[in-house]
Order: structure tokens, then C-alpha cells, then sequence
């Protein structure tokens, strides 16, 4: 099998697409082709255009001219745009499905999972062009005095391997909502549904020409893009040493950069927890999606009281997950993404072990397949404990009390997802001394929905810039003061 069964949907059309960027239409671009490999065999599923810096550069100077006309749509005719975009990924949600668990690596319940937040995040933002779109302000002068809301103008979108749908929609969508043009740049690994699905959902959708831009490409085709005159907002969703370097390319062109970067997530389990329920919770939290998630529970804080009982429930959930290809038998963890991803878990499983860690399970693999892995014995500056790992790996550290376990979380760079498993009354005083852009107590550090405002603080980010109608409309639009008289205002000179 050398591509998807197009015989089993159309939403598609591998014939269209394949080898091709979309810019006023399907196209070749200028950097050439790269393959769509299925991680978990190989198997070659498809091709995407590649775009040049040229190609970056021209989807920007057309995304300025199309954003005119769009952001002058009447909102009801945006939002309809919106509707049926959504409703293609529930119509197509079996066929975009098995595209995600194939590019990604990704069980069924994951794939599942970010069809139909896509669907969701492109219902959600159908309201926001009827959303209002300014405040009346008090003034001592004569005249009306408005703050109103404008698109920001062209924003370009880069996003990730992990979960590229869901990724690449929460910013797409509302900033189509809000008037914007943008353009899409997926990770090369992943560019079909962090792409060409998304492309195709609009495209259907009846989306003018030029409104949305695909170009696949590498760190060259994003940089080309925070350097593009006409784009004003970056959205990057990626690696924090990535998203350093895009937003000291934004700050110096005097763009907006809003970045969701990486994360060492705590997941902190009280005195007195159900440990039996804590242990799944962690699993859950360190092991989903093989752990390539920015919100993986990455560090596992147990009150001393409960460690050997909770790491000896880990470590059995962690020995009977099944790993393998999702799409031939009920796994628990598929594939690693590529080599390079799976060395570097590797890397960080073995240094731990060097610097005294403990492997209690796992720390093994089989070609990308990396077995569910459990830590114990380290200390703060175990290279396990200190980094983001990035791969299903969990390591697992006691604390004495509340003060002691805050003062471990806030150790960290990161500020992302921390997760307390107890009892409530002490959940919420250590939740008052973290510093994270989210809390959840008596639930793990994974979470998601496309009304909640999403970002995370220190190395994970510039701030709940994602989710929520207050967090898009101001990451995707300018505020405006605008005063009205009627007439002519007398001036002394």
C-alpha cells in the first residue's frame, strides 16, 4: 500500500493536492516536493509541495490584498464560512480520522479527538464576527469616544507535529472570523492534518481566493514569514528554542508574536489520594500520544507517604499498555514520530540513568516504538527531571509538604500545566502558590477545549493567547480609539 484508500472518502482528493502548495489555488512550489511517511511503518502515504522563502514572501503580499475584501464580508456571510467548515470535519470526520492516526502515530481516540475539536473551534469562531467589537468610552470632550476592534491584518500560523489539527484551527479559525487573512505553514512531518485537511475544510467551505494560504515548509519558510512586511501577527506553536528565535524575529520587525512553547508539566499527588486513581491519571497524563504532547505530565510529585505504593501502580499500568500500530490492533501508544524524536527520548532515558535514576519500567525501544517508561531516584537536576522529555517517559519524585512541592514546580523554567490529584481544600492552596498557565485539580496535566483560554507562562510561552472569545479577539485584532462629532471642532489657531 503505497497511499490512503481514497476509495473510502473524498474530503481529500489525494489527485488534487498531492505535490502541491495552495495559494489562489493548488500549485507547485518552489522548494520541491516532501513525502507523507505513516511513522509506524513506513509506508509512503502521499506527497506535499514545499515552499521557498519566495513563495513566503508571495503568499504574503496576496494575503494583504485578498484581507481587504474578507475583512469587509458581511459577518454573517464569515460566519457561515465558518459553519460549513466545521461541518466538513464532522462529515469527513472517519476519513480525516484515519489521515491523523496514520501521518501521526496517533490511537483512535487521539485522532478522534482533534477532528472533533476542529469541528468545534471552527463552530466556536462562527461567532465571534457577530461578537461586539469595541466599548463606548467616557470623555470630557464633545465628542463620542470609541475603542473599536479591527483585524489585525495578515497572520501567519505555524504549527507543530504533535497534534497538528488541533494546532494549526484554533488560531486559523478565529483569525478568518475576526478578518484576517492567513497563512498556513504546517511541520513538514505532519502537513496533510496539520494542512491540507484545514485547506480543504475552507476550501469547500466557499473561502474567497487568497484568504487562506498553505506553504508547507521548514524553519526557513517560517522565518521568511516573520520577516514578511505584510504579516502583523505570528501565532507559533512549537519548541521553546523555536519560539525564541520567532519572537526575536517578531520584536525586532515590530510584529505580535503570541507563542505556545514547551512544558515540563507537574502532576502532584496529594497525601491521602486514591492511589489507585492517581496512578491512572498519570499514566494517562505521561503516556498519551506517547508522551508528545506540550502538556505530558513530565514530572510526577508524590507526597512521600504514598511514593512506593503510587510508583508501584505506575509501574504496573506502564508494563501492560500496549504499544504498536494503531491501525492494526487496540494499542495504548503508537510510534514515536521519527528517529531523531525517538533518539533524544533515548538520550534523556540514559543520561538519567547515569546521573542515578532508577528505570522501574520501560527505557527500551523497537524501532519508533518506545515502551512506556517510569523513573525513579532522581534529583532536581537529573537531565530527565530538569528538561522536557517529549516522549513517554515518567519520572517520579516525593515532596514532604505543600510549601516543599510549590517551591519544586516553580524550580522549573516552565510554566505550561500543573495537575493536583486529593483533596480539594489543599489542591487549592498549592494551586494559589504555582506558577502555571493552568490548573487542575483531580484531573492530569493534558486538557484542552476551544473555549478555554490556553497559553503558559516563563519558557512555555507568552500567555493564554489561544481559546476563548476575549483571548482571539486579542491575538487577532488591533484596538482602534475613534472619536465622532457633528461637526467641525473649533481650534484656537
Amino acid at each position: 500500500m503505497t497511499a490512503i484508500d481514497t476509495e473510502r472518502g473524498t474530503a481529500l482528493e489525494l489527485s488534487q493536492w498531492d505535490g502541491k502548495i495552495y495559494t489562489d489555488a493548488w500549485t507547485e512550489g518552489s522548494a520541491g516536493t516532501v513525502q507523507v511517511t505513516e511513522p509506524a511503518t513506513g509506508t509512503v502515504l502521499g506527497t506535499v509541495g514545499m515552499a521557498s522563502n519566495q513563495d513566503a514572501m508571495a503568499a504574503a503580499t496576496r494575503a494583504a490584498q485578498a484581507q481587504k475584501a474578507w475583512a469587509a464580508t458581511k459577518p454573517e456571510e464569515r460566519a457561515a464560512i465558518l459553519r460549513r467548515a466545521g461541518d466538513f470535519f464532522e462529515t469527513h470526520a472517519v476519513e480525516l480520522g484515519e489521515w491523523v492516526q496514520r501521518e501521526t502515530g496517533a490511537i483512535a481516540a487521539k485522532a478522534g479527538l482533534e477532528t472533533h475539536v476542529a469541528a468545534n473551534e471552527c463552530f466556536d469562531a462562527a461567532a465571534l464576527p457577530h461578537h461586539p467589537a469595541g466599548d463606548v468610552l467616557a470623555s470630557d470632550a464633545e465628542h463620542w469616544s470609541f475603542a473599536r476592534r479591527i483585524p489585525a491584518g495578515v497572520v501567519a500560523v505555524i504549527s507543530p507535529f504533535n497534534f497538528p489539527l488541533i494546532l494549526s484551527i484554533r488560531s486559523v479559525a478565529p483569525a478568518l472570523a475576526l478578518g484576517n487573512a492567513v497563512i498556513l505553514k504546517p511541520d513538514p512531518r505532519t502537513p496533510v492534518s496539520g494542512g491540507v485537511m484545514i485547506m480543504r475544510a475552507f476550501e469547500q467551505a466557499g473561502l474567497p481566493a487568497g484568504v487562506l494560504q498553505l506553504i508547507p515548509g521548514g524553519a526557513e519558510t517560517g522565518a521568511a514569514l516573520t520577516e514578511a512586511p505584510e504579516v502583523r501577527v505570528v501565532s507559533f506553536t512549537g519548541s521553546t528554542a523555536a519560539g525564541r528565535k520567532v519572537g526575536e524575529a517578531a520584536g525586532r520587525n515590530l510584529k505580535r508574536a503570541h507563542l505556545e512553547l514547551g512544558g515540563n508539566n507537574a502532576l502532584v499527588v496529594l497525601p491521602g489520594a486514591d492511589v489507585a486513581k492517581a496512578a491512572s491519571a498519570g499514566a494517562f497524563g505521561s503516556f498519551l500520544h506517547q508522551g508528545q504532547i506540550c502538556m505530558t505530565a513530565g514530572r510526577h510529585l508524590v507526597h512521600e507517604s504514598l511514593k512506593d505504593e503510587y510508583v508501584a501502580a505506575l509501574r504496573e499500568k506502564a508494563a501492560h499498555l500496549p504499544v504498536g500500530d494503531p491501525m492494526t490492533g487496540q494499542v495504548a501508544l503508537g510510534p514515536i514520530i521519527d528517529e531523531g524524536q525517538r533518539d533524544n527520548i533515548d538520550r534523556l532515558v540514559q543520561a538519567a540513568k547515569d546521573a542515578g535514576a532508577v528505570i522501574e519500567a520501560g527505557g527500551t525501544y523497537d524501532n519508533l516504538f518506545y515502551s512506556p517508561t517510569v523513573l525513579t531516584g532522581l534529583d532536581r537536576d537529573n537531565p530527565a527531571w530538569a528538561e522536557e522529555i517529549f516522549g513517554p517517559v515518567a519520572p517520579v519524585m516525593s515532596f514532604a509538604t505543600l510549601e516543599e512541592a510549590a517551591e519544586i514546580i516553580n524550580h522549573s523554567e516552565y510554566g505550561l500545566s500543573v495537575g493536583i490529584l486529593g483533596e480539594v481544600g489543599q489542591a487549592m492552596k498549592l494551586a494559589d502558590q504555582v506558577h502555571s498557565g493552568k490548573v487542575h485539580i483531580n484531573e492530569q496535566t493534558v486538557a484542552d477545549e476551544s473555549n478555554a483560554p490556553f497559553g503558559g507562562v516563563g519558557a512555555s510561552g507568552t500567555g493564554a493567547r489561544f481559546g476563548g472569545y476575549a483571548a482571539n479577539i486579542e491575538a487577532f485584532t488591533e484596538t482602534q480609539w475613534l472619536t465622532m462629532r457633528p461637526d467641525i471642532a473649533p481650534y484656537p489657531f
